[in-house]
């Protein structure tokens, strides 16, 4: 690979705006190339695309100010969150200030008795897990990285729980936001449900930063389980493994987890997590509920993968045992990129109707085993939500045609089946035109509401739409 160059946006700081930001953060304001190209960066096949500067917020206050200066300056405004940007959702591709959250990371309050807590969008979610377990609670939104809860609010993340808990949009019932006229504003209240106005919370997730910056986020939590049980069972075909995931949810089972990880990808585990699971199509499952219930939905899911040529399931038993287990699935990109070295990964997602997602995992398959780059299956499955990591030379003009010619039908593949471009990734700067596909003339309606809000389209430009 060559020497990395970066590219800057068309916006340069007017000196008044740089006078202004210092003296509202001091050294919290960074103008260094190094650190402004690791805004600029994502961990997908993105260019790094460097800011004008980033500006490190601890309050929601600060980020008013940071408004309010950047608005009279014309100034584009970028949130931050852990930077994992798969789709090129943080790329300040105008330029501008990027705003890392990351040292807005206090718990502000858990209210035990409701199952909920505020925190501060730069929390990360291992962080307030560690908090919440001298309490008996949890909170089960699970992207694999150990992100932001501000950045998973932003993409409305989901996850390897999502199947039994849902995705951000359902986990949240509240916001603290800054809007583009600087104003401070709270989305809703903290009460369970509510039919007061429009509904401004869901509005706000899933916008990526376009809409307003998430300052503050009230989460719904949920008890520990008496009993959690993670097994690993291999299969004899792709098919029996998707079959089995697809039964059991019609069964009504609530499997707390069920991920795919396919041939491919489990020889890139082994290697990167040093392990020894067979190099088949393989479900990484997880049971919650009491010791009873447990063993009853083990008993059931088992007669169907056996059913479906799975072989029998490994236990992992110890919490030790069980983060093992789970840590290997969540560095599955990293391995998948490791398959070839100097080679970037490029990920991608889509979800279909679980009655579809058999047809849509085989085709896709079926198309990979063709391609001249690798390309492992990982998926969310129990939700019908999988993914792609094509692993290909930044270098190469022709493996990122391939990629994209690839990439292209499997998109194709999943709206043809009723099913959506992207299931957790968001759109950033990588899906806008299959955006326009999924959804027609309803762009039209986001980019009314987004002129509106943000007339000056200072918030996050480039994202989602063109305007």
């Amino acid at each position: 690979m060559n020497a990395p160059s970066f590219a800057s946006g068309p916006t340069v700081l007017k000196p008044e705006l740089v006078d202004s930001l210092r003296a509202l953060f001091g050294d919290r304001l960074n103008l260094t190339e190094a650190i402004r190209a690791q805004h600029g960066a994502s961990e997908s096949h993105f260019a790094t695309v460097l800011p004008d500067a980033v500006v490190f917020p601890r309050s929601t206050e600060d980020v008013v100010a940071l408004v309010k200066a950047c608005v009279a300056h014309d100034t584009p405004i970028i949130p931050y969150g852990a930077g994992t940007s798969i789709e090129g959702n943080t790329t300040p591709v105008r330029g501008g200030v990027t705003v890392d959250l990351s040292q807005m990371d206090a718990i502000l309050e858990v209210n035990a008795e409701d199952f909920d807590c505020t925190v501060q969008a730069g929390v990360r979610r291992e962080q307030l897990n560690e908090h919440l377990r001298d309490v008996g609670l949890f909170f089960p939104i699970d992207p694999g990285a150990n992100a932001t809860i501000g950045g998973m609010a932003s993409t409305r993340a989901s996850g390897t729980n999502a199947v039994r808990y849902g995705t951000m949009r359902e986990a949240i019932l509240s916001l603290r936001v800054v809007t583009p006229d600087g104003r401070d504003i709270r989305t809703s209240r903290r009460a369970r449900k509510s039919a007061a106005g429009y509904d401004l919370t869901r509005l706000m997730i899933g916008a990526e930063g376009t809409l307003g910056i998430i300052t503050e986020v009230t989460l719904r939590l949920h008890g520990i389980p008496e009993s959690i049980l993670s097994a690993v069972c291999s299969f004899e075909t792709m098919a029996g493994a998707v079959d089995t995931v697809v039964q059991s949810i019609q069964l009504g089972i609530p499997l707390a987890r069920v991920e795919i990880l396919d041939d491919v990808q489990m020889r890139a585990v082994n290697a990167w997590s040093d392990l020894n699971y067979p190099e088949t199509t393989t479900l990484f499952f997880e049971f919650h509920g009491s010791e009873r219930y447990v063993q009853e939905q083990v008993e059931t899911v088992s007669e169907l993968a056996t059913g479906n040529g799975g072989n029998a399931f490994q236990w992992a038993i110890l919490p030790e045992d069980r983060d093992r287990l789970w840590k290997a699935r969540h560095q599955a990109y990293y391995a998948a990129v490791g398959l070839r070295k100097g080679c970037v990964g490029w990920p991608t997602d889509v979800c279909v109707p679980i009655s579809r997602l058999a047809d849509c995992i085989l085709e896709t398959k079926a198309d990979l085993e063709t391609a001249s780059i690798p390309g492992p299956i990982l998926g969310h499955v129990g939700d019908g939500n999988f993914h792609v990591v094509f692993v290909i030379d930044p270098d190469n003009p022709d493996e990122q045609a391939e990629a994209e010619a690839l990439n292209h039908r499997l998109v194709r593949r999943a709206l043809d089946m009723g099913g959506t471009c992207t299931g957790e990734h968001g759109i950033g700067l990588g899906k806008q035109d299959w955006l326009v596909e999924e959804l027609g003339e309803a762009v039209e309606t986001m980019r009314m509401i987004k002129r509106a809000l943000d007339p000056q389209n200072l918030f996050n430009p480039g994202k989602i739409f063109s305007l």
